[in-house]
């Protein structure tokens, strides 16, 4: 069995999507089910069985010997979270208790970690062990992201092969239960939708223009497929980034939603809000070298084509992946 943490979660949830789509069935889901706008992200999947997120330790140490894989896609990803106990405890303490697990029952291992851990990429965004310790994430999310890496990294005992990866800013089906923490496709989407245009947040950087803010935009469908590879490949354990490598402008991510929709662009600008301002990333782009060298070569998604499948196939559609 393998086995999905998040499973009802966005990134979770393909993931599980993607293992049917390669006839693989026997998948134990783990996630907090109590959220009925997740149920739809696991309806039409196909699934052993369910396991509530609390009762997973002990699930897995009755029934470890049945399970052959984890990944550890479950997380609190809330940025705008400031209370540091919960990200202690969904991020930091709940990934330990999981990688103790997988390294004493010998299970491979792949967990989520975040490009959030790269703070305001002072530092560059090089996926190299020895940067870890120095980063200076802006907020619990990445501080949390970045301790368990570090504590990682320290572990005398570790899965038969693990990978952490460093998730950029994905985007794609599956994600509407997020709210506030949706792409910036999603929610350019339902704004076009409802008024005709798009809200940017205007630049209080000096070094951007308003909209020139860039980040490094991630299909979840090529997330899905490193993360396949990487099961397969059971070599070169560490921790990985996982961008496109190429960064983009909000401005040319608006204007993609807006070709999707056959509409013509009506951008305006708003204030960043005052609670996020102050931590604020105005560029990240992944150095995707480390992971090519290790075998994985196929092209990652434009984002022009990323935005337009997920635009018609899935939010005009509202179809679910």
């Amino acid at each position: 069995m393998i086995v999905v943490t998040g499973a009802a979660g966005f990134i979770g949830s393909c993931l599980v999507g993607k293992l049917n789509h390669r006839g693989i069935k026997e998948i134990g889901i783990v996630d907090d089910f109590s959220h009925p706008e997740k149920a739809l992200n696991t309806q039409n999947k196909a699934f052993k069985l369910a396991v509530d997120r609390n009762e997973f330790a002990g699930w897995l140490r009755e029934n470890h010997e049945s399970v052959e894989f984890v990944f550890h896609i479950g997380a609190r990803t809330d940025t705008t979270e400031f209370n540091k106990a919960v990200f202690d405890e969904l991020n930091l303490n709940y990934s330990k208790e999981v990688w103790t697990l997988c390294s004493e029952y010998r299970i491979p291992l792949i967990y989520a970690s975040s490009a959030a851990t790269y703070g305001d990429g002072s530092l560059g965004y090089a996926d190299d062990h020895a940067l870890i310790p120095h980063l200076k994430p802006l907020n619990p999310y990445g501080i949390s992201k970045n301790e368990f890496d570090k504590w990682v990294l320290n572990q005398e005992r570790r899965p038969p092969f693990w990978y952490g990866l460093k998730f950029f800013n994905v985007y794609g089906p599956n994600e509407c239960h997020k709210g506030r923490m949706a792409s910036v496709v999603f929610h350019a989407f339902n704004q076009i939708r409802d008024t005709g245009s798009v809200k940017l947040f205007r630049s209080h950087n000096p070094d951007y223009k308003d909209g020139e803010q860039l980040r490094d935009f991630i299909f979840v469908k090529d997330v899905t497929e490193v993360l396949m590879f990487l099961m397969n490949h059971g070599k070169d354990s560490g921790i990985y980034n996982l961008g496109t490598g190429q960064a983009r402008t909000f401005l040319s991510l608006a204007n993609a939603v807006f070709s999707a929709l056959l509409q013509k662009p009506v951008i305006h600008f708003i204030d960043t809000p005052a609670d996020i301002r102050g931590k604020y990333q105005y560029f990240t782009e992944a150095e995707m070298n480390k992971l090519r060298a290790i075998g994985y070569q196929k092209p990652f998604t434009s984002l022009e084509e990323g935005i337009r499948e997920y635009v018609q196939e899935y939010l005009t559609e509202k179809n679910y992946l």
